[in-house]
């Protein structure tokens, strides 16, 4: 196991980044264990079965990354995804509504022009 210290850290975080691809790093808060950080890759653990569907829709229902990006994460197509998503009561759409009617009314004007 590697350590740094929150300093560091802040004065360096790819040098920590890179420590954690080799190994465990253990982050210093005045002399107290404060966080550890692991590389995913190094440890397997994205290879594991399930997380990266679950770190996915974690980083998309937090906002973290978009629809598309998550997809891509999970390693789903998009229609999937966005069926995983919804089955667990996350909306894919966020909108007011406002901009709700707004979308209807002008769906309704260019459906007249049809």
């Amino acid at each position: 196991m590697k350590t740094v210290n929150v300093s560091g850290l802040k004065n360096n975080p790819s040098e920590a980044l890179r420590m954690a691809h080799e190994d465990m790093v253990l982050v210093m808060n005045r002399h107290e264990p404060d966080a550890v950080m692991i590389g995913l890759q190094s440890a397997k653990i994205i290879s594991m079965p399930g997380v990266r569907m679950a770190l996915a829709t974690a980083l998309f229902k937090d906002g973290h990354l978009s629809l598309a990006r998550s997809a891509k994460l999970a390693d789903m197509p998009l229609a999937s995804f966005i069926a995983h998503v919804s089955r667990l009561g996350i909306s894919v759409v966020n909108m007011t509504a406002e901009e709700t009617q707004k979308d209807l009314d002008t769906l309704e004007d260019w459906l007249k022009q049809a």
